[in-house]
């Protein structure tokens, strides 16, 4: 067994250790877990038991706490890499724009030899033979527009040349990509949280922040009282902008004005749903905006303490915000008695470490306790009665938190006027795939159809390709197909109902509208895929984010992911059987309502609406018999190379006799 007292650290790294410890609570100490985890991988490269069993001492706990973290978070390497170190995206998006190929030219370029050479295999990370270079496969980097995209280092690289990858390597002094897009916005937009993003002349500094009539709304709002802040915020309609949609002003007002406990409120900065890319041009190019709609959450709950989840695979942003804390605090915007108004408020930066399942809220809260991101039940776990160390905590997306400022300006109930009832102000909306102009677009909520999104906004497909099918919230939302006719009800003025048909073409980009056309409005992560597309590639890449990113505590969930990719591997594999697409849908229908949080039904909708909106591309892969059901039994490596399945008759078994080739009775 190692000893703990034994191991010496630089006096530096320790003293940042502190530093880090000092933002939690004195009795929550466990928080530090992973502030530690990231400053000790990043001075030595790599967690090893040293780090394991130091860390666990100095923040006393059990080796086994951290070492179930370390195993948890896909950022954390309990072996070294190389010393330039290459993360490659492999989802949807970046995978539809040459990524997959990116990673073969580039370890070809670098001779590395990877173990599953062809396989999107996140681990074991390949390391050249001298030790200089490593490569892996990582999950959405949340730059889906720019795909294909890499980490060099801490460095993100857009619009790479898969064909041309060495290049990355060896002009390292020169932007591989980093493009943006032209000013002034498209004439459908309605610029209001994205106004400054990519503005000519705006940087990230407090001084142009300030200049531009920064943190007025603040001071506006600390003469209100916080009844009348909450108010606004209900009476504005807003809702939550990182995917479940739920009003924002009835959450806080969940929190009791007389509450005892310490009330903490968390921004959800872990944007990590494929196709979604918007909060990191909030955090990259706004800032400010993003501290002070926090500020005035802080005022208006009461809470004293706010922590920014920011994904790990965001460090220049995790920076960029620490400066901008600290200008705030400079100017007295943040810390004792900002602004005169007796009220103290602190932020900190807590960085994640790759979980998808962190952007779920009761996951998130378990992580920022040091914890594995394990989603809590829901009740008791209500974050705004037991949250954050068992105190009320408003858990809210960083596009939700922006808006606040935007509502104490112009007022709860002008900001309803924008959008559409129920759908009220303006979205951010994340076009990516295979359309000429991809990007982010802020529109006012229902204001642009799903046709103008597409072929106005984005320049539409590119030439010579139609359009196939639209995944219209991220991931994890039902996919359209392209030629479906969509009956919906519309509320008429007089307060009747009429129904009409329409095309996909003619879905109001709003919650509501994209609910009722069966699928939503989720996060705002639009992908669109043309005729080119195999769906059940496309399916197969989907399913292989959700398996690698289940947490594992549910079984319907654990099981369920790995078994629908091992099922679309093989089908793409030539293995496919005649059961396959109804045994796909099945597993999904039997995962989607049975789990602990929502991650269930993000893994099972994208396979149940895939098997159901194309049906003859899943049953072109699945022609073989269903094997016997009793041995001879069939891998699914014999079911790919097989070019036919023999079926025989089953002895003293006249149930299964009756099965017959397709198995069943």
């Amino acid at each position: 067994m190692v000893d703990a007292t034994r191991i010496q650290i630089p006096a530096e790294l320790e003293r940042k250790m502190d530093d880090a410890i000092a933002r939690y609570p004195s009795e929550h100490r466990r928080s530090a877990a992973m502030p530690l985890l990231h400053l000790w991988q990043e001075h030595f490269g790599f967690i090893n038991d040293d780090a394991i069993f130091w860390i666990a001492e100095k923040l006393g706990l059990q080796p086994i706490n951290i070492l179930e973290v370390v195993t948890f978070y896909p950022m954390f390497r309990q072996h070294p890499a190389g010393k330039t170190h290459i993360r490659i995206c492999r989802t949807l998006s970046c995978a539809m724009a040459g990524g997959l190929e990116l990673m073969d030219d580039l370890c070809a370029s670098l001779g590395i030899q990877r173990s599953t050479a062809g396989e999107e295999t996140h681990s074991p990370i390949a390391v050249s033979a001298d030790g200089t270079y490593s490569v892996e496969f990582v999950e959405c980097l949340a730059s889906c527009h720019t795909a294909p995209v890499c980490m060099v280092g801490d460095e993100l690289h857009e619009k790479i040349n898969p064909e041309s990858a060495a290049d990355l390597i060896g002009n390292r002094q020169s932007p591989i990509g980093n493009p943006r897009l032209p000013w002034p916005p498209h004439p459908l937009e309605h610029r209001l949280v994205y106004k400054n993003i990519g503005r000519p002349g705006w940087t990230t500094d407090i001084d142009c922040y300030l200049r531009d009539g920064g943190y007025e709304q603040l001071k506006q709002a600390l003469a209100l009282s916080r009844d009348d802040i909450v108010n606004k915020v209900k009476n504005s309609g807003l809702r939550g902008r990182g995917g479940a949609g739920f009003s924002c002003g009835l959450k806080w007002s969940f929190i009791k004005p007389d509450e005892k406990r310490p009330v903490y409120l968390i921004c959800n900065a872990d944007e990590s749903e494929p196709g979604t890319f918007k909060d990191r041009y909030i955090i990259h190019e706004d800032p400010h905006q993003l501290l002070e709609g926090m500020l005035i959450a802080c005022y208006a709950l009461g809470a004293h303490t706010a922590y920014i989840y920011i994904r790990g695979e965001f460090p220049e942003g995790s920076n960029i915000l620490e400066r901008a804390i600290e200008e705030a605090r400079q100017h007295n915007f943040l810390g004792k008695n900002i602004l005169g108004s007796g009220f103290d408020v602190e932020f900190y930066i807590h960085r994640g470490a790759g979980a998808y399942i962190c952007g779920e809220e009761t996951g998130l809260i378990e992580s920022l306790e040091g914890k594995r991101g394990y989603p809590r039940i829901k009740p008791p776990y209500f974050p705004a009665v037991l949250g954050l160390y068992m105190c009320p905590t408003i858990v809210n997306n960083v596009e939700t938190l922006c808006n606040i400022k935007h509502i104490i300006a112009m007022g709860g109930t002008e900001y309803a006027r924008l959008g559409r009832p129920n759908n009220t102000g303006t979205r951010v909306l994340c076009v990516s795939g295979d359309v000429q102009r991809p990007g982010y677009f802020e529109v006012e909520v229902g204001a642009v159809t799903m046709g103008q999104l597409i072929y106005e906004m984005a320049g539409g497909l590119r030439p010579g390709r139609k359009l196939k099918a639209v995944i219209p919230g991220g991931s994890s939302a039902k996919v359209l197909r392209a030629d479906e006719r969509l009956k919906l009800k519309e509320r008429q003025a007089d307060g009747s109902t009429i129904e009409r048909e329409i095309s996909i073409d003619d879905i109001q980009m709003d919650f509501d509208s994209l609910a009722a056309a069966g699928s939503m409005a989720g996060s705002g992560g639009v992908i669109v895929l043309d005729d080119s597309r195999d769906m059940v590639w496309a399916l197969n890449n989907i399913n292989k984010f959700y398996a690698h990113e289940s947490c594992g505590q549910c079984t319907p969930c654990r099981e369920g992911s790995l078994w629908m990719q091992k099922i679309t591997d093989r089908m793409l594999r030539g293995g496919g059987v005649v059961e396959d697409p109804k045994t796909l849908k099945t597993i999904g229908d039997n995962i989607a309502g049975r789990t602990i949080c929502a991650f269930g039904e993000a893994c099972a909708w994208p396979t149940q609406s895939f098997v159901e909106k194309f049906p003859e591309e899943f049953a072109t892969r699945a022609q073989k018999p269903v094997p016997p059901p009793l041995p001879p039994e069939y891998t699914p490596e014999e079911l790919i190379e097989e070019q036919s399945i023999p079926t025989v008759p089953m002895a003293r078994d006249p149930g299964w006799e009756k099965a017959g080739a397709k198995g069943t009775i």
